[in-house]
């Protein structure tokens, strides 16, 4: 018996999945998930990553059994395992859904040649992206490098409305290859098990995420644009993770949002919108830039005196060690509480509240000197939500290395910000209750005198540049 193959990679979802709905339609069907963490540029899971993707993989699996499908577990560099699992199948065609990373953008590359050489059709559809970013350029011809004018273009594009999943088919008879175990691939953490936290924030997979988005829809979007900035409420949609694995895709979010638009909502949605916006100029930075996580896209910064844990003190500072700082950072007590609160609700759930997430970045990168890249990595690790361009876009944002980024100088006061978006301090006292008392830390650093320190070496930077 011929089959086909759907290949799934960060599009966990039966619904609105083009790639399953073309092989589903071709023949009896079967799917595979290949964990490969071993190819040329390929970044392994953070930890909080891997917790999700295992039950994320678990209710994948449930889904795809309802419509007769099953799915393949392997482990290894995916160019080889896909040819190996289509010739086990006799597969006569595998289908996938586009990805944008550069090493993956290789991986897809040489499986469809190799595919072409064996008489495999392969044909890979557009599913995770609003556009597709090779098509969308500025009237010189080039990349966008500032979101306004690049998501003006964008959003005014025709988005195909979401795909049904697809009805209960044949399911194949022949010979099924081995999968992996999901257990034996170990994602879940044991000695210790910190999860407690995520398991009781997070339900992975798509029902989850479509409740999620509904009850975000009828309790919070109209006070969105006010809500989202007080971390202590409940005002943002916290479907990140959702769109990271693909149990929704942008185009169900936009038309189910834009669906509820009214004569008195039309600013929460636009503002809404806009941020699945920011998530596509994220993602266009990174096609165009496949080293985005390494490199300063603005290369003058590479002479930025940014530290890193393994550096000496300078000559002149009297504080701690730079892996010191970055300690007290990651485990929420450098005795600032905004930021440690921020970085304890990390710890804790695997998310935290994105303005806090800018505080904290700008916390780490120019009141303690530390370079991007130790926090980029750090949310990599812990973020259920890391996104491999929103991540590292976002922290050289803060930085002011990236594109379309804030001024160097636009360093947020951890302090006054708390004071506008958490006045009553209830958000830092649940992550942080001692910090009114005698035991919560002072400031490991002046947050005056560092600021200014970095506004000074951000002008000799400059003066450098000029000459």
């Amino acid at each position: 018996m011929t089959t086909s193959r759907v290949w799934f990679r960060d599009d966990l979802r039966v619904r609105d999945n083009p790639a399953l709905l073309a092989a589903v339609a071709d023949s009896p069907a079967v799917a595979l998930y290949v964990l490969d963490e071993e190819g040329p540029g390929i970044r392994p899971l953070g930890g909080a990553a891997r917790w999700w993707l295992h039950h994320a993989l678990e209710d994948l699996r449930l889904e795809l059994d309802k419509l007769g499908i099953p799915l393949l577990l392997r482990r290894g560099p995916a160019a080889g395992i896909v040819g190996e699992v289509a010739e086990a199948l006799a597969a006569g065609a595998v289908y996938w859904n586009r990805r944008y990373g550069g090493s993956e953008r290789q991986i897809d590359a040489e499986v469809k040649q190799k595919a072409g050489a064996t008489g495999l059709h392969a044909e890979s559809f557009q599913a995770s992206l609003l556009h597709e970013p090779w098509r969308i350029r500025t009237g010189q011809g080039n990349p966008y490098k500032v979101f306004t004018p690049f998501w003006k273009t964008v959003s005014e594009l025709d988005f195909r409305k979401p795909l049904d999943a697809p009805e209960p088919g044949q399911r194949y008879r022949g010979h099924l290859p081995e999968s992996e175990n999901l257990d034996s691939w170990k994602l879940l953490p044991r000695l210790p098990d910190w999860a407690g936290g995520l398991r009781e924030t997070w339900t992975p997979g798509a029902v989850a995420g479509h409740e999620l988005l509904e009850d975000f829809i009828d309790e919070t979007l109209a006070d969105y644009p006010q809500g989202r900035d007080r971390p202590a409420a409940q005002g943002t949609s916290r479907l990140s993770p959702y769109l990271r694995w693909g149990h929704l895709s942008p185009f169900q979010i936009w038309h189910a949002v834009a669906a509820r638009r009214t004569a008195t909502n039309g600013e929460a949605i636009r503002t809404y919108l806009g941020e699945l916006g920011w998530r596509e100029f994220c993602w266009h930075q990174l096609y165009h830039q496949p080293l985005l996580a390494e490199r300063n896209l603005r290369p003058e910064f590479d002479a930025f005196p940014w530290q890193r844990p393994g550096q000496r003190k300078r000559n002149n500072d009297d504080g701690a060690s730079p892996a010191a700082r970055v300690r007290a950072w990651q485990r929420g007590r450098t005795g600032v509480p905004l930021v440690d609160a921020g970085q304890r609700e990390l710890w804790s759930t695997g998310w935290m509240h994105n303005r806090v997430r800018m505080v904290s970045a700008s916390f780490l990168i120019k009141n303690l000197g530390i370079d991007w890249r130790v926090g980029e990595q750090w949310f990599w690790d812990t973020l259920v939500d890391a996104d491999p361009a929103n991540n590292p876009a976002s922290w050289q944002w803060v930085a002011g290395s990236g594109a379309d980024a804030a001024p160097f100088f636009r360093i947020f006061n951890p302090l006054t910000q708390q004071a506008k978006f958490d006045p009553d301090a209830r958000y830092v006292s649940r992550w942080v209750p001692e910090y009114a008392g005698p035991d919560y830390p002072e400031p490991i650093v002046d947050v005056k005198e560092s600021r200014q320190a970095a506004l000074e070496a951000y002008q000799a930077l400059r003066r450098d540049k000029d000459g």
